[in-house]
Parts: C-alpha cells; sequence; structure tokens
C-alpha cells in the first residue's frame, strides 16, 4: 500500500506599512514554533515601518528576515519582495490554508476590496479569495472615515474576516509583549490553531 504524503502546512503572511509591526512578527514567530510554513511578503512601506519601529535594517532586506526568525525551530520561512507577481503564492494551483494581512494599512485593504492586484500583496490576497481559502485582514487605524468601514464591510459579505487591532485587558497584560500576544492569539483564533498566548475569559487561574 502507498502511503501518501502528508500535505505540507502553509500559511502566506503579508506586513503593510501600517504601525503594528510587532504583530506581523509576532504571528510569523508563532507560526513557525507551530511547526507551519510561512510564506511572507513586506511591502516597501511595511519595510519603513519596520525600520522605524522595530530598528531592522531596511537595506540589508532578505538578512534582516533570517535574522529575526534564526532562533525559531519548526516551520520554513520563505521571503518574497513585494516585486515578486511571479512568486508560488501568486498562483491559485500552490497549496495554501490561507493567508494574513498584519498589520492591514487601508491602502492595501481598499485594493484588495477593489480587486486591484499590481503587487505581490495584493495579488496573492485576490488568489485567496478567488479559491475559496480564509483571508485575515488585520487593520490598525484610528479614527476611521466612511471610506475605511465602506470597505470593511465589502470584504466581509464576500467572507474576508476583519480582526481589528484592538487589544484587550481584561487578561491583566503586564507589558507591551503581552499586549501583542494576546492580538497574536486572537489573529490565531480565527485560523483555527491552538495556543497559549494569553488566559482566556473563564479560563483564568483565580487561585
Amino acid at each position: 500500500m502507498v502511503r501518501q504524503a502528508e500535505r505540507p502546512r502553509r500559511w502566506a503572511v503579508g506586513i503593510t506599512g501600517a504601525s503594528g509591526a510587532a504583530y506581523g512578527i509576532s504571528l510569523c514567530r508563532e507560526l513557525l514554533r507551530a511547526g507551519i510554513d510561512v510564506h511572507l511578503v513586506i511591502s516597501e512601506a511595511g519595510w519603513r515601518v519596520l525600520k522605524e519601529e522595530l530598528g531592522w535594517n531596511a537595506t540589508k532586506r532578505a538578512a534582516s528576515v533570517a535574522e529575526a526568525f534564526a532562533d525559531i525551530e519548526g516551520g520554513e520561512l520563505v521571503f518574497y519582495p513585494p516585486g515578486d507577481i511571479g512568486a508560488a503564492i501568486a498562483s491559485g494551483s500552490f497549496r495554501c490554508e490561507g493567508m494574513v494581512v498584519v498589520p492591514c494599512s487601508m491602502g492595501t485593504l481598499s485594493a484588495i476590496a477593489h480587486g486591484s492586484s499590481d503587487n505581490l500583496m495584493t495579488r496573492a490576497a485576490d488568489v485567496t479569495m478567488k479559491e475559496g481559502r480564509p483571508l485575515l485582514l488585520v487593520p490598525r487605524e484610528t479614527p476611521l472615515n466612511a471610506v475605511h468601514l465602506e470597505n470593511m464591510l465589502k470584504l466581509a459579505r464576500i467572507g474576508v474576516r476583519i480582526i481589528p487591532a484592538m487589544p484587550a485587558f481584561y487578561q491583566g497584560p503586564q507589558s507591551l509583549e503581552d499586549v501583542v500576544r494576546f492580538m497574536t492569539g486572537k489573529i490565531m483564533d480565527v485560523m483555527g490553531l491552538d495556543h497559549h498566548l494569553y488566559s482566556r475569559w473563564g479560563e483564568r487561574d483565580e487561585s
């Protein structure tokens, strides 16, 4: 009897120029730890935010990505530049569980909502939708105007999951890292992945 090879677990992750780059990096690290392959694309503006918020070297991009995840054992990380429109995740025939854009800028969200796929980020999102796979967007903007809200509603109505970066405080965060872990956990909840990143309501240790 021939045993069929197990299908690899893969998620595409996009990081855009919205504030909150730590959310995207945290999610990538947790997915890799869980043995899930991560296919990562970072927009040009996303690199600017990584430089400003996390001190990344935006001129040596592949080296910066490799350094950020060098201590993680588990899944494989594949990194693509935003202009690589021929990358694996640009094709519907490439088998992938789904895609998360975190953080998601309003510009990227608008492009996805209107079918504009002129770079790898928006093309991969478009492919995810057309193949009927889960697409999760984590917008990080405030205040929101009517255009932002209308674009989110349009996407939500066709099944895209909108997960605003709104951390809760009932678990008693003691650091910024705790806040990031909570949001990472909420994203993984929607992805259907187990984790132990925060204490759930009703399951806290009351001792």
